[in-house]
């Protein structure tokens, strides 16, 4: 395992998860509910800001490798399910919601875990929809957590609603791209070199 600083800022995401999750269970006597949810807001921004910072970091100082690659969006898709999970118990996020951006990470990996044992790891390359879906989470995550007035009549719960929504029309339209992306290059090269997902 390479030990370089994009790597670091990547542990650094993961050791945050617990962290701004931890904020929000903290008794109401330690620490106030509107205190705890800006707090987490600003970890998750943190945590979400080393994410650009350690992918311009690897290009810019030549530092990436094989590990990074493979940790980076682990660390991001545990973020958001963290995320996610503490918004439905909180009862800001509808339930559904979560099972369909956590669901379709869940499935987008196996799917590219398939294509590159077949040697076919470009055809789930990274899209600009999913990009765009990526945004709309991040975003809508920090309204979600901070739960209070952003602007005079605008609460940041609001705002995040309508966001997160957003974000899960757009992973599944991201889901059905990829998949109708994938599944004729898999089954051609199925076809011809026999080859099959355990």
């Amino acid at each position: 395992m390479p030990l370089n600083i994009p790597n670091l800022l990547t542990w650094l995401r993961i050791l945050l998860i617990p962290i701004f999750v931890g904020i929000l269970y903290l008794p109401s006597h330690f620490i106030g509910s509107s205190t705890a949810d800006l707090v987490a807001m600003l970890i998750f921004v943190l945590a979400a800001a080393t994410d650009w910072l350690d992918g311009y970091l690897a290009r810019a100082l030549n530092q990436t490798s094989a590990f990074g690659a493979f940790l980076d969006p682990v660390a991001d898709k545990l973020m958001v399910a963290a995320a996610l999970i503490v918004l439905v118990e909180l009862n800001r996020v509808n339930a559904v919601v979560a099972v369909i951006i956590i669901g379709r990470e869940i499935a987008i990996s196996a799917l590219r875990e398939w294509m590159a044992k077949i040697g076919e790891s470009r055809s789930v390359a990274v899209s600009m929809v999913g990009k765009v879906k990526t945004t709309f989470q991040m975003i809508a995550i920090p309204f979600l957590l901070y739960a209070d007035v952003v602007w005079p009549g605008i609460n940041s719960l609001d705002v995040g609603f309508w966001l997160i929504w957003a974000a899960a029309i757009l992973t599944l339209v991201s889901m059905v791209y990829y998949m109708k992306m994938a599944l004729p290059r898999a089954l051609d090269r199925i076809e011809k070199t026999g080859v099959k997902p355990d």
